[in-house]
């Protein structure tokens, strides 16, 4: 008996890399499963095949599961709709949705198409709205829910050259408070993760000098998308029901908590303030607890463990 014995879970993005691995892990965990991928490209501008994920399902049954495949685009709600009722057609039902989709197309800010920027919104914060607003009137009625969306280090800390894929993914943190939040009384759950592994969104960033090189082949052995999948998995068993509205990351073996963002500093002043009193005074009080404006690897500068 696995721990997800009896559920039926819908997981997007499953041809590949974090998507795959969570569907085949679900599999193995005794869920039925949707597996969802549109079989496209990386910048996710062609018309994608159906072949990637059927090759999923059909590892999941030839290992004993269950399974289906799709190949419908998350950013299209009706026919997210639609994949929702084909689980509920092929399985009987719907109690868990793992939302790892996405496509990047990074680039400098200033030089950012306005097409870049719309097609990773529309995947990536688009898309998870569209898998939680599609499913969360059943999963309130059932009061039985469990979504897994996924964020990034580039929108909760920065990254260079990812401002679309920051600002959809740090969207999706605020979508998944809110679904958390009002689900409370319903026992619908919404947990985020921001992933480190290796896979062809990571394989995508390019590599600067031999120093950069290096560390990315340790990454490959040490930070891998079946990792991840083990906590994906386990936030949507019931053992996992008193966890919602939390933000994880997983970089190799290690699991981490986020905070979210709360004050870390007040100032008051009784006459109320003026441009030039902020100048002044506030700024410089502030000024110790400002965030500064390094990337996620001075956060993590250390080699997974």
């Amino acid at each position: 008996m696995g721990v997800l014995s009896g559920k039926v879970v819908v997981v997007t993005g499953a041809g590949n890399g974090i998507g795959k691995e969570c569907a085949l892990l679900a599999g193995r965990e005794g869920a039925a499963v949707v597996v969802n991928d549109l079989g496209g490209g990386l910048k996710g501008d062609d018309s994608g095949s159906a072949g990637p994920a059927e090759q999923v399902a059909q590892e999941i049954r030839a290992a004993g599961g269950k399974a289906v495949s799709n190949s419908d685009s998350v950013a299209d709600y009706d026919a997210v709709a639609a994949m929702f009722e084909q689980a509920k057609k092929e399985f009987g039902g719907l109690h868990a949705v793992i939302n790892p989709a996405g496509i990047l197309r990074d680039g400098m800010f200033h030089k950012m198409p306005p097409e870049d920027w719309k097609a990773v919104i529309d995947v990536h914060l688009h898309g998870a709205f569209n898998v939680t607003r599609a499913s969360i009137e059943h999963f309130r009625e059932q009061q039985d829910g469990s979504y897994v969306l996924f964020t990034s280090t580039s929108g909760l800390i920065g990254n260079i050259g990812q401002a679309n894929y920051a600002a959809a993914k740090l969207g999706v943190m605020g979508l998944s408070r809110i679904i958390a939040m009002e689900g409370l009384s319903k026992n619908v759950r919404s947990n985020i993760i921001a992933p480190f592994a290796w896979t062809r969104m990571i394989a995508s960033i390019p590599v600067k000098d031999e120093a950069s090189a290096a560390r990315v082949e340790r990454f490959k052995r040490s930070m891998r998308a079946d990792q991840v999948a083990q906590l994906a998995v386990a936030l949507c068993a019931d053992g996992a029901k008193e966890t919602t509205g939390q933000i994880f990351a997983v970089r190799g073996n290690e699991v981490f908590l986020f905070n979210q963002p709360r004050p870390v500093r007040g100032l008051a002043r009784l006459e109320g303030w003026t441009p030039q009193s902020l100048i002044e005074q506030a700024l410089p009080a502030l000024k110790g607890n400002y965030t500064d404006a390094g990337a996620s690897a001075s956060v993590f500068p250390y080699d997974p463990v």
